[in-house]
Parts: C-alpha cells; structure tokens; sequence
C-alpha cells in the first residue's frame, strides 16, 4: 500500500488496484471519430489517467478537488498538469472548458454518482457520451426496464436521452480497502435523435413527480401537475414504472396542450 492510499485510507475512499479493469474501463470509450475531448472526473492517483493520456489526439482534462490527489498526479503525471482543472465537477461549465463535444469517464465517488448523471443530463446537448463505474444498485438502477422494482426517476431520463448499457460487474477486492458494495461500469451514449418531442422541461417535471409517488396512479400522483385539470388517458391509470419513454412523452404532450400547467 502506498503511502498515498495509507494517508487517504482513513476518509473511507477506496482506491481501484486492478490494472486490467482500468483499462477495460478506457476501452469501453467509443471509437467516434469525434472523441476529442474527454474528462476524467475524480482521477485520485490516476489509474484510469495513465490509460487515458496514451489515447491519441483527445484533449484530456481532470476535475479534481481534493488538494493531495493533485499534487500525486501533478509529480507522478507532470505533462498532464496543465490539464487538472481543480474544480468540483458539478460546478465546471463544460462549455467554457471545452469547444465541442465531451465525453466524460471517471471511477465516479458513490456519493455524487447521481448528480454526475444529472449534471451530463443537463448539459445533453455537449455531453454525447458518459462511461464510468458507479455502484452496482445504481448502475442496475440506470439500465433498468419499465416494470423492474429499481426503474425509476434516473432510468427514465437517461434513457430517453441516451442508449444505457450494463457492461461489467466489478467485485470488493479489486479495491483498497474492499468496499462493502458491487460497483459495475456502464456505457451512456447519447442518442442520434436527441430530441424526444415534447417541452423537456415539462418531461423531466412529470418523471420526478411521477415517480415521487410511484405507489399511486399517474391520475394521482401527478394533481401537483395537473391542477384539477382532467386528462382522458388510460395511461394516467397506470404506475410510473408501467411507463416506457415514449409514454411519459405522450403524457407530457397531453400536458402541455391543456395550457394551463403551472411547470
């Protein structure tokens, strides 16, 4: 163990030690002719970085905020230190980082993986690809199908954006120290078509909604939305994990023509 990992042991991270994996991860980065730019969230002592910098023609930058990660990569990694950018990732405007579009791969930390999603969600029209390890609960819970117990709020909005694929389980004792969770590595690639036909805003208003009451029927779960308002579809008679993409577009269009939804 080195003493980086000892000295950062004791704040509960946990440090990828499989090699081969680091590299399965990297490889799982499409081969778009178009993948320039990439971003590297968390790269902590750089086992995903040391791969990533051998890829040809992409310009390569690393969020990290945490002061001794730096320092590692910036005396182990010296011609890439012009390329951290010390900012937490949820705060980084892609659009001033980068001109065109970004890819974004990371040993993601557990506790932000979700707003990770949200925040490439919100900047879908920049971010054509994510890749990365999350933990298994919620990489299952991303790449799950209508119908599923773990289909929910992030399975939804993600999939109606960009095709999800479950690639690899990766187990405790690839990790120093071993965590007390699965993690696995999934693939989000944004769609040809990103344009679901409909007010996106008042999408992701109705899945959140929906699926904040997911027990109740849409007709119920949605009177926040609604506002005494009457829609005549028998997918309102339905649960919100009954609904596929495109019904939740449906929904959301039936909405909006009532003109009189308060988003």
């Amino acid at each position: 163990m080195s003493n980086y990992v000892r000295a950062k042991k004791h704040l509960g991270q946990h440090f990828l030690k499989d090699e081969q994996i680091a590299q399965d991860i990297v490889a799982a980065l499409p081969s778009y002719s178009s993948l320039h730019h990439v971003i590297e969230v968390g790269p902590g002592m750089g086992v995903l970085t040391k791969y990533l910098a051998q890829l040809p023609n992409i310009q390569l930058k690393l969020s990290e905020i945490d002061r001794d990660s730096v320092a590692y990569l910036k005396q182990h990694y010296p011609a890439l230190s012009d390329s951290i950018v010390e900012q937490d990732f949820l705060q980084i405007d892609l659009s001033k980082l980068f001109e065109g579009q970004v890819t974004v791969i990371g040993n993601y930390p557990y506790n932000i993986s979700s707003q990770i999603l949200f925040k490439a969600l919100e900047n879908r029209e920049q971010v054509e690809c994510v890749v990365g390890m999350f933990q298994k609960e919620v990489a299952e819970r991303i790449a799950a199908p209508k119908g599923s117990k773990t289909y929910g709020i992030l399975s939804v909005l993600c999939q109606a954006f960009y095709t999800v694929e479950y690639l690899f389980t990766v187990h405790e004792h690839v990790f120093i120290p071993p965590p007390k969770v699965k993690s696995a590595v999934i693939r989000l690639v944004r769609r040809k078509t990103a344009d679901i036909q409909c007010d996106h805003r008042l999408f992701f208003a109705v899945v959140k909604t929906a699926f904040n009451q997911r027990r109740k029927t849409l007709r119920n779960a949605l009177k926040p939305i609604l506002k005494g308002a009457s829609i005549d579809s028998h997918l309102l008679d339905k649960r919100a994990e009954q609904l596929g993409v495109d019904d939740f577009v449906g929904i959301t269009n039936l909405i909006e023509k009532l003109g009189t939804v308060h988003q």
